[in-house]
């Protein structure tokens, strides 16, 4: 298991920008996440970045269609963080996000759909964005 803690939500205008933290008790060998989930619907994840430094593919980024070219994950091993920037936030965003992490490995083409999976997700961080 690991420990996760997010911050950094908020409530914004559109097209504003947020860079969500989350602070981990260790790292995994393979990989970390973000996953959301709106009011009513099914959690949906939208970014994954290989985390373990002996892999070949260390430090690769993957993301849901819907958040390419908006999102960027991107981690700070010497302080366990993990970090989620949001450009040009958009309403549909709104959603509660959670910070996961996995020591299994999964292949990369399917890894960010199974974040909402992973085994660790810390309590979340709220993000409303207006109209």
């Amino acid at each position: 298991q690991v420990q996760l803690v997010e911050s950094g939500g908020g409530s914004v205008q559109a097209g504003g920008s947020l860079r969500l933290s989350c602070a981990a008790s260790r790292f995994t060998r393979y990989y970390m996440g973000w996953f959301r989930q709106a009011p009513g619907k099914e959690r949906e994840g939208v970014a994954a970045i290989n985390t373990g430094p002996d892999n070949a593919v260390y430090n690769s980024t993957y993301y849901a269609d819907s958040v390419k070219g908006r999102f960027t994950i991107s981690q700070d091993n010497a302080k366990n963080t993990l970090y989620l920037q949001i450009e040009t936030l958009k309403p549909e965003d709104t959603a509660m996000y959670y910070c996961a992490a996995d020591d299994r490995w999964f292949p990369s083409s399917k890894v960010v759909g199974m974040i909402p999976r992973f085994s660790s997700w810390g309590q979340g961080t709220q993000v409303t964005v207006s109209s």
